[in-house]
């Protein structure tokens, strides 16, 4: 049975015979997500998990230039207080948490640019397919200067390791593709992004046709044998990183595309 597709523009859904798609559609933004764009995913998640008859889940976003660049920088510029920071992490876990347990197995089809709220969407799906374009990294020690929240450090620790998730963050560098491939933050990478739908399609048909409860209970148990971090554990290293002189040089500097001056406090 097949779902007609909803949208808020920013974000459309769609299910055709028991797949399920979620495509960020802001290519002119390189797909930045909103608030509205987590809100509406962690949605969708809670709808898939009521409604047996979705197998799979496939995320893109729409175009060749990028997956998703992480959070839209001009809506942190509301952050006044420690408890914009320490909501904005509790939404983003929240979300985050939900895209993580959607009880389907999520396929990321990732063409372009995968970058630090974006990566953190990669690392909470299943299987990760990307293109010879793509570029993953989280490059917030040369832009923002803010923090992961501490649910991603924790899913970037298990999928790469310890010193590569320092590697990563500290030299604020975008991995290319047979990298990401070889550090397993890509599971393939196909050659080019009508390859990778049809790629993404065929994956989501394979995992699909496989026993539901065997996939749900090792998505599960993987989740579980996971050391997570809590938000209670991080709230002292957000509010050291959102609520510093260098988190407003850093959104003001990219904003205005210039290079940032750190100063460290």
């Amino acid at each position: 049975m097949n779902a007609p597709t909803t949208a808020n523009e920013d974000l459309l859904y769609s299910v055709q015979d028991g797949i399920a798609r979620i495509t960020f559609n802001r290519p002119q933004a390189r797909n930045a997500m909103t608030f509205a764009m987590y809100d509406r995913m962690a949605e969708i998640c809670q709808e898939i998990n009521a409604d047996r008859s979705i197998k799979a889940l496939i995320l893109t976003g729409a175009g060749d230039k990028a997956f998703a660049s992480g959070t839209d920088i001009s809506q942190f510029r509301a952050f006044k207080t420690a408890q914009d920071a320490l909501d904005y992490e509790a939404r983003i876990d929240r979300v985050l948490g939900t895209l993580e347990q959607c009880r389907v197995p999520v396929i990321a089809a990732i063409a372009g640019a995968c970058t630090g709220g974006g990566a953190g969407i990669a690392a909470c799906c299943d299987l990760r397919i990307g293109t010879e374009t793509t570029r993953m990294g989280f490059p917030i020690a040369r832009t923002l200067g803010n923090c992961l929240s501490m649910s991603n450090i924790s899913r970037v620790v298990a999928l790469v390791g310890p010193a590569r998730t320092k590697d990563l963050i500290f030299r604020a560098r975008l991995v290319e593709a047979p990298e990401a491939l070889a550090l397993g933050l890509l599971n393939e990478i196909v050659p080019d992004v009508e390859t990778l739908q049809r790629r993404a399609d065929e994956t989501a048909k394979l995992v699909a046709s496989h026993a539901p409860l065997t996939l749900e209970a090792t998505k599960e148990a993987v989740r579980r044998i996971r050391r997570t971090l809590s938000r209670e554990e991080g709230e002292d290293l957000i509010l050291k990183a959102y609520m510093s002189e260098d988190f407003r040089e850093g959104m003001d500097a990219f904003l205005n595309k210039r290079t940032p001056n750190w100063k460290g406090k």
